[in-house]
């Protein structure tokens, strides 16, 4: 019964409800001005600042302990960190880094490992937050519970990340070993290099996904992997990160504008963004969800409602259009 339900959420989420891709923008369009995404992703701009380098800390402390000084993980990470985010930006977080890691000892850094995950949730919470605006739901979970949630979410995306940097470092080298072991000749080998960046941009998915699926305060949820929201969510996140790279490099006026400030304000724009795509991913899910419960699916959600026919429990009738 659970896989025949789960089954038919996927079709009525991979179908838009029922929408064509014009009314889904539309309706989408519509709830992000009426759930004021934008203010929401400047909040978000805020938190993932001060949740950033707690972040960033926590990372690499844990590549640390786990994987050892030397394996050139957290070199990878700020690699591949700089090739997302801008250059002015990502030189700030990385300078400030070097000097939380050159004034603290090795120890310090260990022993503050759950205060840096505690300060990294703050800005998983905002999100939670804000997904249930997108929602139309509010916070009803203990403080505890939400928190916990938030802690949880922020460990799980750490642990996809290392995995990600672990395949991206050491992919070309376990597949060696494998077609040297197994006699699967350089093909094997040149193919698991290709593969490799789908299944890194897979966990990129997933990550998204989980946030969709248990950040916001929703019940009697069916999981799935990947949902058009955190496709779209994903791809305009590359998207405007990209774009804002290339704008730098050829209009950065933000040094000239705000001199030593300049870093600091990319970043934040950086950030803003980053919370919209996520914002946006999170608003095509519910408008989704919510059309396929207005054409009567028995396991959607319409948009108020924690779990599938809430409204009626509550005596109230389902909107129809």
């Amino acid at each position: 019964m659970s896989l025949e339900r789960e089954k038919k959420g996927l079709e009525s989420m991979w179908s838009l409800g029922g929408l064509s891709w014009k009314e889904l923008g539309k309706r989408v369009w519509g709830q992000m001005n009426e759930d004021d995404l934008w203010g929401r992703a400047a909040q978000l701009s805020y938190y993932f600042l001060l949740a950033l380098f707690p972040l960033l800390i926590f990372l690499t402390s844990v590549i640390g302990i786990i994987m050892g000084s030397g394996t050139g993980l957290r070199h990878s990470l700020f690699n591949y960190l700089s090739q997302v985010m801008p250059p002015s930006a990502f030189k700030l977080v990385d300078d400030t880094m070097y000097e939380v890691s050159r004034s603290s000892g090795g120890g310090k850094i260990s022993f503050g490992i759950l205060a840096a995950l505690w300060a990294a949730s703050n800005g998983m919470g905002a999100i939670s937050e804000s997904l249930n605006a997108a929602y139309n739901v509010k916070e009803t979970r203990p403080y505890w519970k939400a928190r916990l949630s938030s802690i949880l979410l922020t460990i799980a995306i750490a642990l996809l990340t290392m995995t990600a940097l672990v395949l991206i470092l050491y992919g070309g080298t376990i597949a060696e070993k494998v077609a040297a072991s197994y006699g699967f000749g350089d093909l094997f080998t040149v193919l698991w290099k290709i593969l490799q960046w789908p299944i890194v941009l897979f966990f990129i998915l997933l990550s998204f996904s989980l946030i969709y699926f248990f950040a916001p305060d929703l019940k009697d949820q069916d999981w799935k992997w990947v949902t058009p929201g955190s496709m779209i969510g994903v791809g305009l996140w590359l998207l405007v990160s990209f774009l804002f790279r290339v704008y730098l490099d050829f209009f950065d006026s933000y040094s000239a504008t705000y001199g030593s400030l300049g870093a600091v304000i990319i970043l934040m724009l950086w950030f803003y963004l980053t919370g919209l795509a996520i914002l946006i991913g999170g608003e095509i899910n519910s408008e989704i969800e919510n059309a396929a419960a207005q054409k009567g699916a028995p396991d959607a959600k319409e948009r108020g409602e924690k779990a599938p026919d809430d409204n009626e429990k509550k005596g109230k009738k389902r909107s129809k259009k």
